[in-house]
């Protein structure tokens, strides 16, 4: 019998091998391309004493900053003392390079990402709060191309590594809804044109590249407002912002993110992907959005557990205005751990307190487990997370959301 040589014999398992591995990519997407995109909001440091140290990074692959506002059709910062004046916490031991010539949470960035070089940073503009001055910078090509060149002036100069738009929203106008108008539907893609434009302009000047996301709704009165087959086409990938399902405004309790439909009718985060993903949407472009807080609403009959029942429509205040975050809930969870409930359709967690009348809809580790397998049973870009500093002292939501990625 006449045998190949032995180099002929491995490079023809070699490319057995690399067979193997497309078709199982092509199939489910790899654990290391996965991203986990956390939001750090800039009044964290005051509200929750959550520092840019305090952030994990290990476990991230990119942190975006919470927010930037448009100002007379640029984009500005929103509190200049927190972002580029404090002193407190400021860590100067890495002497290895020098500082850069500003200081506050822009800083801490840049020294985040000197410690952990796989890290990236964007800078988020807008915001619910923040959204009124998008209507006017889109409106014309001359207002995007000056939005669009402050922007791209602003990552360089912030040492930032791209820019997220976060318009809530066109043509219904948000917080402000006077600031809305019908042209931004296709404003808004061209928005995303221009920025795409002058941030390559500023990359290749400086021999890098800068990336470009936006925040998107979950609701379909809101994503209805978006060219959903054209926007994709400017921006690296969409943080797909799938939460708050329900809340005060709602007739009955229900979930803030359930995974799927949790009864006829019931919105869910596998709806709105499908949605996106069946306007054209490519599925690596959708990096998937989770709570790391929870809504809650008083008044509830003691009835199903609470849920899908009538409630008084405020949500009851928690004393130090922490709000109804992980860090609050573990807590709480911790002292009575019989007031959780699973549903198992909607793979989704609720706290009921019939004494108190209390249904709390939440994520936990169990849910953002079953979110992160999800993503990449869907080829999905990844998790983004709303916000960094609503997790525990020991991380404990990022650390499953970072296991379930499968890396280190």
């Amino acid at each position: 019998m006449n045998l190949p040589p032995p180099t002929v014999v491995l490079l023809a398992l070699a490319g057995l091998a690399c067979v193997l591995t497309t078709c199982a990519g092509a199939q489910t997407r790899p654990a290391s391309r996965m991203k986990i995109v956390g939001y750090y909001p800039e009044w964290a440091p005051g509200s929750r004493g959550y520092h840019v140290h305090d952030v994990r990074a290990e476990r991230l692959t990119h942190v975006i900053y919470a927010f930037a506002r448009v100002t007379d059709g640029e984009i500005a910062i929103h509190d200049d003392v927190a972002a580029t004046q404090r002193t407190d916490h400021d860590d100067t031991t890495d002497k290895s390079e020098p500082p850069p010539p500003f200081r506050g949470n822009f800083r801490q960035l840049v020294l985040l990402k000197r410690k952990h070089p796989h890290l990236r940073t964007l800078i988020s503009i807008g915001g619910w709060g923040g959204s009124g001055g998008f209507s006017d910078a889109a409106l014309t090509d001359a207002s995007r191309a000056k939005f669009a060149r402050s922007c791209a002036a602003f990552v360089a100069r912030y040492d930032f590594d791209g820019v997220d738009v976060d318009w809530e929203f066109p043509v219904h106008g948000g917080k402000d809804p006077g600031s809305g108008r019908p042209e931004d539907k296709r404003n808004f893609t061209l928005l995303l044109q221009s920025l795409r434009a002058a941030l390559d302009k500023q990359g290749e000047t400086e021999g890098r590249r800068y990336l470009l996301t936006f925040a998107a709704p979950a609701g379909a009165q809101n994503y209805a407002h978006l060219e959903l087959d054209q926007v994709h086409l400017h921006v690296d990938w969409i943080n797909l912002m799938t939460y708050d399902y329900a809340g005060a405004w709602s007739k009955t309790t229900g979930f803030n993110a359930p995974l799927f439909e949790p009864a006829p009718g019931r919105p869910c985060v596998d709806a709105t992907v499908r949605a996106y993903l069946a306007a054209g949407v490519p599925p690596e472009k959708i990096v998937l959005g989770v709570p790391f807080y929870g809504v809650a609403f008083d008044g509830v009959p003691d009835d199903n557990q609470g849920l899908f029942r009538p409630h008084n429509g405020k949500p009851p205040k928690l004393e130090g205005g922490s709000g109804w975050t992980w860090r609050e809930l573990s807590r709480r969870l911790a002292d009575n751990p019989s007031h959780r409930h699973w549903h198992d359709a909607a793979k989704a967690p609720w706290l009921f307190d019939p004494a108190g009348r209390l249904f709390v809809t939440y994520d936990d580790a169990e849910s953002l487990r079953v979110k992160a397998d999800y993503g990449r049973e869907h080829n999905l870009g990844g998790v983004m997370i709303w916000e960094l500093s609503q997790d525990d002292e020991r991380a404990t939501l990022l650390k499953a959301l970072h296991t379930a990625r499968g890396s280190r």
